[in-house]
């Protein structure tokens, strides 16, 4: 793999995600791609599923620190980090990629990862499936 892809998770803020990206509706619709996309997490974003600031007027809070979490081996063939924006729901990430805390510690590697973005889950980062309760619109 040429470049990492990582997704940091910052302490009270959204998911910051370098190398090889790309964040496509389930559709396969291209809403960006790159190597350096900053997604919401908070589930306030008038720019979903792009950050815009809106986490701190909205209080969001969550230290970014991740625990628990297994690694796996990395699909040794790299490539892009494809995270798909499912309607209502969640971020699933699909491709080789390192987890970092807000501290800068690395969480974990993995292929896949469903990542909350209501903002609402118990389990931050990832998705307990709060989104349903909370009737989340993305």
């Amino acid at each position: 793999m040429s470049q990492e892809n990582r997704i940091k998770v910052r302490a009270n803020g959204p998911l910051l995600c370098t190398g090889d990206i790309e964040v496509l509706a389930e559709d396969g619709y291209v809403f960006g791609q790159g190597d350096d996309l900053v997604l919401c997490r908070c589930g306030h974003s008038k720019n979903k599923p792009f950050c815009d600031g809106s986490h701190a007027e909205a209080g969001f809070e969550n230290d970014g620190i991740i625990v628990g979490i297994k690694s796996e081996e990395l699909d040794e063939t790299g490539g892009p980090l494809k995270i798909t924006v499912k309607e209502n729901a969640m971020l699933v990430a699909k491709g080789p990629m390192t987890i970092v805390c807000s501290d800068g510690s690395c969480a974990a590697t993995r292929n896949k990862a469903g990542l909350c973005r209501c903002g609402q889950s118990g389990n931050k980062p990832f998705c307990d499936g709060s989104h349903k309760a909370c009737e989340f619109e993305g």
